[in-house]
């Protein structure tokens, strides 16, 4: 028998002025609230055992290190009998571009909040916290139930942005540029929960699409298109239900290069969706996704989940330097290396472009000259010293490389104060050169050390994902897991991003070849999705392992910031 509690916390942590986490434009700024942003818990515990997890869906852009830590640190000191460890706790978000920024301990995404914002990580956190505890309280025996559900081909829900690099994969079906809704996973998977009585408690689902129906000239905190959804239907059960306390999580599947905008507005220059007010699209996507999932719902109890096992694995791994299993490389001896942004990352896409056109052909000029220049320096260096050089560009490919974040370079400079972009080009570069002035740029500027975690709850298995993966890339990634897994009885595999961690996007190899936005944020080179597929494969191995025969490296830990560093780059007002 299961034993379920769900509980709600506020993480809306309003500050004027700072700017939100997702489309990376510094006037894209919190001045107003148009929905609260919260933070939904469910914890699941198996009661013959008395192991349990907890899986959270908060309402922002994506979950951090230092968010993991936080409430790992807070949950151990101030409620150590509920027995929480980085290893049972899955902190996932649903994505929302609306929300505030600057929760990070890595400088690159405080880049144009700017900085690291005290209050907003503490408000997510403690919002959190808050949840869990309320979850943990509320806790009782119950069934549950999964389900799946597909999207009709003419619903407007979801849309490949990137049809080029997804029809550049062997196993597709080519799409037409006018059908991108084809090239999409369709499908929503759904767990219901209930209590012994029928009192209806909660449901998860999972479904590809991004958080982002309201643009970036937006300066109103909203939960977005997902948060409308689980509004939708929270209001709809408790309203015709006398349970009060009913939450509905709307979490995200395989969304790399999946949008809900599908027509070209002249007068933004951006896909939008639906609607010109960007809130009604949000709503009208919003409500597609609620009625679907209260299909998929209303239909789960035919499918009860009688095995009552919960089980999980987590490990930490050096994301700059793994050598991926030749099964994922076509037979190549590859490896990955230290983090670097593309040019094509900062271009944006057609939903939310960065870069304009002038911009990025001078950006690529410049770091073609300087891939130049430091591969015939290469040649004049110690062997040690050159092979780095080359190891580089070969690993990163047709990147065209704009800023080494593992390395602290833009450009292939280290000295930030003296780059070639001066800082009228933008309030990001400007904020760089000022940190770095300050000594609070201590590399690397994204996380390279990141954790894995498979979840188990009866016949599901939950991968939680540290960044955002695109179609094809978590289609490969679920198909490695699940032919592991089945053997433990496994019937369903849950990509579940922007879970714990996070590093930016994971293409296919193919995917990655035509740089565009997902392939230059795609940032441990080409061969970054082999090198998950190889971990999360070790992982899977170990949940075939009885739990006192399991091989758990605990030697590789992220890093911790120093109070110092990160209050030289944290947010000033001034």
């Amino acid at each position: 028998m299961f034993e379920i509690g769900t509980g709600i916390g506020d993480i809306t942590a309003f500050k004027k002025g700072i700017g939100m986490m997702g489309y990376g434009m510094h006037f894209n700024t919190v001045e107003e609230i148009e929905t609260h942003l919260s933070a939904r818990a469910f914890v699941i515990k198996d009661a013959s055992s008395s192991k349990k997890i907890v899986f959270v869906n908060a309402e922002i852009c994506f979950i951090t290190i230092s968010i993991k830590s936080g409430v790992i640190k807070k949950l151990q000191g101030n409620y150590p009998q509920f027995g929480y460890t980085h290893d049972n706790v899955i902190l996932t978000a649903q994505h929302t571009h609306s929300a505030p920024g600057g929760y990070s301990h890595y400088a690159f995404y405080n880049l144009s909040i700017p900085g690291f914002v005290p209050e907003v990580y503490e408000a997510i956190v403690n919002g959190i916290v808050e949840a869990i505890v309320k979850a943990e309280n509320t806790i009782q025996p119950a069934n549950l139930y999964m389900n799946t559900g597909t999207f009709e081909p003419e619903l407007e829900v979801a849309f490949n942005r990137s049809i080029k690099a997804y029809n550049a994969n062997p196993e597709v079906q080519k799409i037409d540029a006018d059908k991108t809704h084809l090239a999409v996973d369709r499908e929503m998977t759904l767990i219901r929960i209930d209590g012994l009585n029928g009192e209806k408690i909660g449901m998860i689902n999972w479904f590809s699409v991004h958080t982002t129906s309201i643009s970036n000239d937006n300066n109103k905190i909203c939960s977005d298109n997902k948060g409308y959804a689980s509004a939708y239907f929270e209001k709809d059960i408790r309203s015709n239900n006398e349970q009060k306390n009913f939450i509905a999580a709307f979490a995200q599947g395989a969304t790399g290069d999946i949008s809900p905008n599908f027509i070209w507005d002249k007068k933004k220059n951006w896909m939008r969706g639906k609607f010109e007010d960007d809130f009604e699209s949000a709503k009208f996507n919003g409500k597609l996704q609620y009625t679907k999932a209260k299909e998929i719902y209303d239909a789960a109890l035919k499918n009860q989940v009688l095995k009552n096992e919960i089980d999980y694995v987590n490990m930490s791994f050096d994301f700059s330097n793994i050598v991926p299993d030749t099964e994922f490389t076509n037979g190549q001896k590859v490896q990955t290396g230290s983090a670097c942004h593309g040019v094509a990352f900062f271009v944006g896409t057609a939903e939310a472009r960065g870069m304009n056109d002038a911009l990025a052909a001078i950006a690529r000029f410049f770091s073609r000259t300087v891939k130049i220049y430091e591969l015939i320096k290469a040649k004049f260096l110690s062997e040690e010293k050159g092979n780095k050089i080359r190891n580089k560009y070969k690993i990163q490919g047709k990147k065209d490389i704009l800023f080494e974040t593992g390395e602290g370079k833009v450009l292939g400079t280290s000295n930030i104060t003296n780059l070639i972009i001066p800082s009228w080009v933008d309030k990001g570069i400007k904020t760089f050169k000022t940190q770095y002035h300050n000594g609070a740029l201590k590399a690397p500027w994204i996380p390279q050390i990141l954790p894995l975690q498979l979840i188990i709850i009866g016949e599901l298995a939950i991968a939680s994902f540290p960044g955002e993966i695109t179609t094809i890339a978590g289609l490969r990634l679920k198909n490695t897991i699940q032919g592991i897994l089945e053997k433990k009885g496994i019937k369903k595999v849950i990509i579940s991003p922007y879970a714990n961690a996070f590093c930016g996007y994971v293409t296919t190899y193919e995917e990655y070849q035509c740089q565009l936005y997902e392939g230059g944020h795609t940032v441990f080179g080409e061969w970054t999705l082999a090198a998950f597929q190889t971990k999360f494969k070790e992982l899977a191995l170990q949940l075939l392992e009885k739990p006192e025969e399991r091989k758990i490296n605990r030697s590789i830990v992220p890093i911790e910031f120093t109070e110092e560093e990160l209050s030289k780059r944290s947010y000033s007002e001034v």
